[in-house]
């Protein structure tokens, strides 16, 4: 399916499944290397990250662990700006190397607001691990150390992005079409 109608929207393929899938297995890689010997807690954020946590914790070698936090702060296509924690983090962080890994990084201040709410939680360190981030609509400083690809400001839904819930179940991304 090049096209699919989502909606009241129209979206085109814009990355392939096989592209996404080498991209989430380069970041594997990366945190194989670069956290081996340390256990680290992959803290998946709810709903969009599911696919990519689920893909990438399969390609990851080393020991780790998973666990779930859902934030909203999308209503449609835009941000609402508003973020609301909705399920929230039962592991002890004190000392743990804590692994964020999020669908999408857009203006940054969900990532920036979890960042800050998990460091008074005394983890030994917190990383950044997102499939997508829009480098032009970042509002704010973030150090994002696995960033599986970069992106324009589209539109996006697939590959457990949505579009008002729908779309999430696609296996390519598709960027909405004008």
């Amino acid at each position: 399916m090049d096209v699919v109608k989502i909606l009241d929207k129209t979206f085109k393929v814009s990355i392939p499944e096989a592209e996404i899938k080498k991209h989430v297995k380069e970041v594997a890689d990366r945190i194989n290397h670069d956290m081996d010997g340390k256990n680290p807690l992959l803290l998946a954020v709810l709903n969009g990250s599911f696919i990519f946590a689920a893909d990438l914790m399969r390609m990851i070698t080393i020991p780790c662990e998973i666990s779930f936090v859902k934030l909203a702060s999308y209503e449609g296509t835009t941000s609402t700006g508003k973020i609301t924690e909705v399920i929230g983090i039962n592991e002890d962080l004190t000392n743990r190397t804590v692994v964020i890994v999020e669908d999408i990084v857009d203006t940054g201040l969900t990532m920036k607001r979890m960042v800050e709410t998990l460091g008074t939680r005394n983890p030994a360190s917190i990383h950044i691990c997102t499939l997508l981030v829009k480098p032009e609509k970042l509002k704010v400083d973030l150090n994002i150390e696995y960033a599986a690809m970069s992106i324009p400001n589209d539109f996006i839904v697939g590959y457990g992005l949505d579009y008002d819930q729908q779309g999430r179940n696609l296996p390519d991304i598709y960027t909405v079409v004008d």
